[in-house]
């Protein structure tokens, strides 16, 4: 109580000398996060940091050696690297199917499942299903179906299609593609997903706006709607070119390296440096160029979610 009788002011838990930046709600959500920024700060960048040192150093076995190397690696790795030549050529391809199939059908069925059909829940349950299954149960599913003398070649000789029959993943000029046919399955709905989410997302005001001024349905589309899913297309092209950079588990189920390396993936390469050869600084460069690859296409993502935020 104070001399008069009335309440004393109270008195601050925080030192004089605390900044005020760092008190009440602030303070308690610095405390509550300070946990994961410290484990993704060691166990993320902290471990890029730690690739990127391999990849300059002279570490081909398993006893450490981090004797610095200079460039020496890289230049193997990106001039005289055969296999590793092959695997770039099998990322284009790889990307242009995966990315194509996906983007392209999960609009499609998107479009499809937004006319308000019967039984919409049950077709969009069925579409994004396969994206719950791992990649490994989905690589041993589509081998088979891709087997040259079982699956879907035993389909065609039944319907009298026996000129659709093919190796798969198993021909030298076009086995990527195969595989890119099976992640696509797995990963479309997703895509669906998103493009769904992005039609709910615009107002049936501006579609019946756009119709009054006599747009038609193909105009409605290319003019209306689909610049304004700009953002949406842009998202899947990001996590369908991270998919297609660091494609591993449903190689290794399908095919693995293939003939002559033609299934062959940057990541695949990456692990049997590692853990069956322990060419440790080989498997440290590649995937330092793996993590170049993928900051080009998130660096621009992550700018346009800044712009976004700030406009």
């Amino acid at each position: 109580m104070t001399k008069g009788g009335g309440r004393a002011a109270p008195t601050s838990i925080y030192p004089h000398w605390w900044p005020r930046s760092l008190r009440g709600d602030r303070l308690v959500a610095i405390l509550v996060l300070a946990p994961s920024i410290i484990a993704v700060a060691i166990f993320v960048y902290g471990f890029i940091l730690w690739t990127f040192r391999v990849s300059f150093s002279k570490w081909d076995n398993w006893l450490p050696d981090y004797t610095f190397v200079g460039l020496q690696n890289w230049i193997k790795l990106l001039v005289e690297d055969e296999r590793f030549h092959i695997d770039l050529r099998n990322l284009v391809y790889y990307a242009v199917a995966f990315m194509s199939q996906c983007i392209l059908f999960g609009f499609i069925i998107a479009v499809l499942l937004d006319q308000q059909i019967k039984g919409e829940a049950v077709f969009r349950t069925i579409f994004i299903f396969p994206f719950a299954v791992s990649g490994i149960v989905t690589g041993v599913a589509w081998k088979w179906l891709m087997y040259p003398s079982a699956g879907i070649n035993l389909l065609f000789d039944a319907v009298g299609l026996g000129f659709l029959k093919n190796q798969w993943y198993a021909n030298s000029n076009y086995g990527t593609f195969a595989i890119a046919l099976a992640a696509a399955w797995q990963f479309t709905g997703y895509v669906m997903a998103l493009y769904l989410a992005g039609l709910r997302g615009i107002s049936a005001e501006l579609r019946e706006a756009a119709q009054i001024d006599g747009c038609n349905t193909w105009n409605l589309y290319w003019h209306v709607i689909i610049p304004l899913l700009a953002p949406v297309t842009f998202t899947a092209v990001v996590l369908t070119g991270m998919g297609s950079i660091r494609v591993f588990d449903i190689v290794v189920a399908i095919s693995g390296s293939g003939a002559g390396y033609a299934t062959d993936t940057m990541a695949f390469y990456m692990f049997q440096s590692i853990f069956q050869s322990s060419r440790f600084a080989l498997g440290g460069t590649i995937a330092a160029f793996m993590i170049i690859l993928s900051a080009f296409l998130v660096g621009p993502y992550l700018a346009s979610m800044r712009r976004e935020v700030e406009g």
